[in-house]
């Protein structure tokens, strides 16, 4: 039986490298189109040089790309949005890795974008990427959103907590979260340039960042109405973004107020009954060693989410952590993942690779 063809439009960047060079190397599907307008008819290693004698694809043009039985778009912001008939005309399955069809709210979304959603039909036709919270919707699903990765680790720091319903919703949220410089993407800018972004530390969004409303959604979702008022007043939770000196991951840091005091014990059980069963969730809570909370460093090139916590002495403030690759686990890694629950496929096929160390 032959492996199921995918295509991957918007192949030049960082996110459409990670996919091909996870396809090139899962045991049931396969990438056999890559777009590109820009390098169109080069050979894909020719940008991605880690997969020189790994695949031979060359970039076509996205007008030229044939029917296949999988597309995965990485293509800007709205643009996925804007041809989204066209794809998934030319596809049974459609992974987006933008942020075009994450929200389901279109209120929510003019919210947070500034306009309304250019194609408000097809939001609902699409499930939110992140198997931890969407697994059984994924299951035989024909349109999968990206996720935004600072918006992962961030829900997955927060979700333990969110289903006990441990949570004080009268206080803030608060996730400081710290970013690595491929968050940016693969084209230069002023920023980027090496002595303006070696040694920095740059708060680029202090406030206000997009994917606060995804985590906005996630809580909304899981405690159902009860609590979804007190979410959409813009009041309960708070994401900074900062921008540091390291390539690839992210890692939340995300401040809550219990509604009384607690034991260590209560948290640990929140966090094993959630992330029991999941393959890709380790708890990383460690009193000797030197990585004893979750580090994004260990985890670059993997699909792993690494979570931790701690609690304040007086048992009322915990602080939760998640370390991520924010190519993988926020981005290519977690659309495999859905691709892999979509068809009934073993969720870990493909993305077994643990990560690097040192």
């Amino acid at each position: 039986m032959s492996k199921p063809r995918c295509t991957i439009v918007g192949g030049t960047g960082y996110t459409g490298g990670e996919l091909l060079r996870l396809l090139s190397f899962h045991p049931h599907a396969e990438a056999t189109q890559i777009t590109s307008r820009s390098r169109m008819g080069e050979y894909a290693h020719a940008v991605h040089p880690n997969l020189r004698g790994v695949t031979n694809l060359q970039f076509i043009r996205p007008e030229d790309a044939q029917h296949s039985d999988v597309v995965f778009l990485c293509l800007p912001h709205g643009e996925a949005s804007a041809q989204i008939e066209r794809w998934a005309g030319l596809a049974e399955r459609v992974i987006d890795l933008s942020a075009d069809f994450r929200l389901r709210d279109l209120a929510a979304y003019k919210r947070w974008y500034g306009h309304d959603h250019p194609a408000p039909r097809w939001v609902e036709q699409f499930v939110y990427g992140l198997p931890e919270l969407t697994r059984e919707q994924l299951k035989g699903a024909r349109y999968a959103s990206g996720v935004g990765c600072n918006a992962t680790a961030t829900n997955l720091a927060l979700l333990p907590l969110v289903k006990a319903g441990l949570i004080d919703w009268s206080l803030p949220i608060v996730a400081d979260v710290k970013v690595g410089s491929s968050e940016g993407g693969a084209e230069s800018s002023p920023a980027s340039h090496h002595p303006e972004r070696s040694g920095a530390v740059r708060s680029y969004a202090p406030a206000g960042h997009r994917h606060t409303a995804e985590v906005e959604q996630m809580v909304s979702a899981v405690t159902g109405n009860a609590q979804s008022s007190i979410v959409n007043r813009q009041s309960s939770i708070h994401m900074s973004v900062t921008s540091i000196e390291m390539v690839r991951g992210v890692l939340a840091t995300v401040h809550v107020f219990l509604k009384e005091p607690a034991q260590e014990k209560t948290l640990w059980k929140a966090f094993r009954d959630c992330y029991r069963n999941e393959p890709f969730v380790r708890i990383v809570k460690s009193s000797v060693g030197i990585f004893r909370a979750p580090e994004p460093k260990i985890l670059a090139g993997s699909n792993w989410a690494d979570v931790g916590f701690a609690l304040s002495e007086d048992g009322r403030k915990a602080t939760l952590l998640c370390a991520i690759d924010n190519l993988m686990k926020g981005a290519a890694g977690s659309a495999v993942q859905c691709l892999n629950v979509m068809m009934g496929w073993d969720e870990r096929a493909g993305l077994a690779f643990p990560g690097l160390h040192p």
